[in-house]
């Protein structure tokens, strides 16, 4: 039986879930704000709408047909979107708007954590009156991480003593029009991301990923939605062991059996710490750019996981290529904070070699694709190293060009993550 299946979302992350469906015995449907090339080349139809208003979506989905649903993008899960889809009787791999609070109240999410004995969870506090948290980082004896309570897109994160002092902070919180601020604790270590596929009641995990968060090389300048990013041949990555991957698993599994009925996929994104595993924050939905390391070398038919989780079936156990991936995105230049808009994109499947192409944020028109504000597409190495995956996706992006834009190069070389094993050696000791 061919199942009919709507993705919703346009970005990059939802490129690598509809390649992922490509060789499915899936009709796919999408629906995003953009209109994302390389989904359109993939689906049987595109329907560009807002995301973030559920009768739009669930319109689209019954006139489609559609039997199965995933959602991409958080600000749609944020409006219940599932929701609405599922009150239609439309399974949508991805939770509902309460369960889906993990990631977009960071306040409820450590109130959860601490309320269910979550391991991993650093000091915190929540705050609604400005000065109150302002006074809090004065009398507090370290550093804190300023986070607003609600969605940033990933940039709303300000770090004491490193990207920020003490006064810098206070001012970010008095300049800011965030109802709620949560201060936490700084976690100095390295970051890394796991992702798993949930839904009744069991959980299925996928290799660790390593995000770029920062705009510049040498990881300097601002924070963005994920500048790229490196997985490994194994499970883990090369600064961590496996009993610590497990660790940080257990974690994952500790959410799901607090979070019942919770559908979808679970993102933890944890701190390698010389204590330990902690977390920096929960996603409730595919990373990007992680999907883009992690399906590709998804052997299991990602089809077979949605139906099993509609059904009412144990998941079926992943299987993966043992290979290391690196995701570099190309970003226009200024992102983020002063982002031009309007650069011709040079790069195709064809031009891009040996690795993978994912658009994101594009304006296609008559004559070719252009850039947005946002991130406008990434390439993936896909190799037996992360060095060999690093110089195919390299390669793609010196064969193309890439006028008008900005990438991190030094993702995913052998100097840089030589220098994450260095950090956690150096912790350790």
């Amino acid at each position: 039986m061919t199942e009919t299946v709507l993705l919703v979302g346009g970005g990059g992350r939802e490129h690598a879930i509809a390649r992922a469906l490509a060789d499915s015995d899936a009709d796919l449907y999408a629906c995003a704000g953009n209109r994302n090339p390389g989904i359109a080349e993939i689906a049987v139809g595109f329907e560009t709408l807002d995301t973030t208003t559920p009768p739009a979506v669930v319109s689209y989905a019954e006139d489609v047909g559609a039997d199965l649903a995933v959602i991409g993008p958080e600000a749609a899960l944020e409006a219940g979107v599932a929701d609405a889809l599922d009150d239609a009787g439309i399974y949508t791999f991805g939770p509902q708007e309460e369960e889906a609070r993990i990631e977009t109240d960071k306040g409820f999410q450590r109130r959860f954590m601490e309320k269910e004995g979550v391991p991993g969870c650093p000091d915190f506090e929540e705050f609604r009156d400005t000065e109150a948290a302002c006074e809090y980082i004065d009398e507090y004896d370290g550093d804190l991480a300023i986070k607003p309570a609600g969605l940033t897109g990933g940039k709303g994160v300000r770090v004491m003593g490193d990207q920020v002092d003490a006064e810098e902070a206070k001012a970010y919180i008095r300049d800011s029009d965030y109802d709620r601020i949560v201060l936490e604790e700084r976690l100095i270590g390295e970051e890394f991301t796991i992702q798993a596929f949930v839904a009744n009641g069991e959980l299925r995990v996928t290799p660790a990923v390593q995000d770029h968060k920062r705009a510049y090389e040498g990881d300097e300048g601002p924070n963005t939605g994920g500048m790229g990013s490196y997985s490994d041949g194994s499970l883990e990555l090369p600064f961590m062991t496996e009993d610590e991957y497990h660790d940080a698993v257990d974690v994952l599994r500790a959410v799901v059996d607090a979070l019942d009925g919770y559908k979808g996929v679970l993102y933890g994104q944890f701190m390698l710490t010389a204590d330990g595993i902690k977390v920096v924050e929960f996603n409730a939905r595919f990373g990007d750019p992680e999907a883009m390391n992690t399906l590709p070398v998804l052997n299991t038919d990602f089809l077979d996981v949605l139906t099993a989780a509609r059904d009412g079936e144990k998941l079926p156990k992943l299987a993966f290529q043992r290979q290391a991936t690196v995701c570099k995105y190309a970003v226009p230049d200024g992102y983020p904070t002063d982002p031009e808009a309007g650069a011709k994109v040079q790069i195709d499947a064809d031009s891009a070699g040996d690795a993978l192409l994912f658009y994101a944020s594009v304006d296609e028109r008559d004559d070719g694709i252009y850039t947005t504000t946002s991130r406008s597409f990434a390439v993936v190495g896909v190799a037996d190293s992360i060095t060999e995956a690093e110089e195919v996706a390299e390669d793609a992006l010196q064969r193309a060009g890439t006028d008008g834009l900005r990438v991190r190069h030094d993702i995913g070389k052998p100097d840089l993550v030589q220098r994450r094993i260095d950090h956690m050696a150096e912790l350790r000791d």
